[in-house]
């Protein structure tokens, strides 16, 4: 168990490595002016997207792996609660795809200062999901 509880918390924090800057990369290419930065930034967040996905897969397999190797942390509310909120961080993690095809194909529907404020929402997550696996309240 503890081996998978140790490559979980690796690919977590690979995952939120690229939660964490992909939206502000969202907001360098929102504020970039020439077409040769924008293509850039469309590399940069095309690259990052794959890396944090594989980080996503696993961090979620080896979670998978763990529940299913004790199955009876089902019962406690705080693993409830905690898996809710990671399936609200898949579901952030795919917005992020959306947001990168919509910059990718030139439809800037939102300020830099909206992206700034969407960048905090995994930090939030993170914060309520590392206290219910920590505390477990």
């Amino acid at each position: 168990m503890l081996w998978l509880k140790s490559f979980h918390i690796i690919f977590v924090v690979t995952w939120f490595a690229g939660l964490f800057y992909l939206p502000r990369l969202f907001v360098y290419h929102t504020a970039a002016t020439d077409a040769v930065g924008r293509d850039r930034f469309v590399v940069m967040e095309r690259r990052l997207f794959a890396l944090m996905t594989l980080g996503a897969v696993l961090a979620v397999a080896f979670g998978i792996s763990m529940v299913a190797a004790a199955p009876a942390y089902l019962d406690f509310l705080w693993l409830r609660v905690k898996l809710a909120l990671v399936a609200a961080l898949i579901l952030y993690h795919i917005w992020c795809y959306k947001l990168l095809q919509d910059l990718r194909d030139g439809r800037d529907r939102h300020s830099q200062r909206w992206f700034r404020l969407f960048n905090e929402v995994p930090a939030l997550l993170l914060i309520a999901i590392v206290i219910l696996a920590v505390v477990k309240p």
